[in-house]
């Protein structure tokens, strides 16, 4: 039982760290552009532009875009050691609740534009608001999951 534990620990815990990775410093070349959090130019983050506008709330770009990458930098560190496996998790949690909530705001909303091109009407038809919840089961199951360590009486 504790070997289909750890091995699904791991599982979750890759998932979550490739895509708080990919989102905030996007190692793969030719990264799309509006879509990394810690290398896109101010004001061309597509999440956090869309938030900031219709919000009227200038500090999520780029305060807000800079420190929910770096928090998932740190949470990405935490899920890869498995000693701190269930904190990396909590934090994860407490960024990707952040995250479903703002997408069931009138802020950001279920379905996020592609574009910050004025007058473009496309969205990605929920794809981002999907990716969160997915990636929020999984930080809640590695709490439930993750092997803790044996006590010896």
């Amino acid at each position: 039982m504790r070997v289909f534990q750890g091995a699904l620990s791991w599982a979750l815990a890759l998932f979550l760290i490739f895509m708080f990775v990919q989102a905030s410093l996007h190692p793969l070349p030719n990264p799309p552009p509006g879509e990394v959090k810690l290398l896109d130019p101010a004001g061309e983050n597509i999440v956090f532009q869309t938030l900031a506008e219709r919000s009227r709330y200038p500090a999520f770009e780029p305060t807000g875009r800079f420190l929910t990458g770096l928090l998932e930098l740190i949470a990405a560190v935490l899920l890869f050691l498995p000693i701190t496996r269930r904190s990396g998790a909590f934090l994860s949690a407490l960024i990707l609740f952040g995250a479903v909530g703002l997408h069931v705001s009138p802020w950001l909303g279920r379905e996020v534009p592609v574009s910050l091109t004025p007058g473009e009407t496309a969205t990605d038809g929920g794809a981002l608001f999907s990716l969160a919840i997915a990636m929020l089961v999984a930080s809640l199951l590695i709490m439930v999951v993750h092997p803790g360590r044996e006590r010896i009486y």
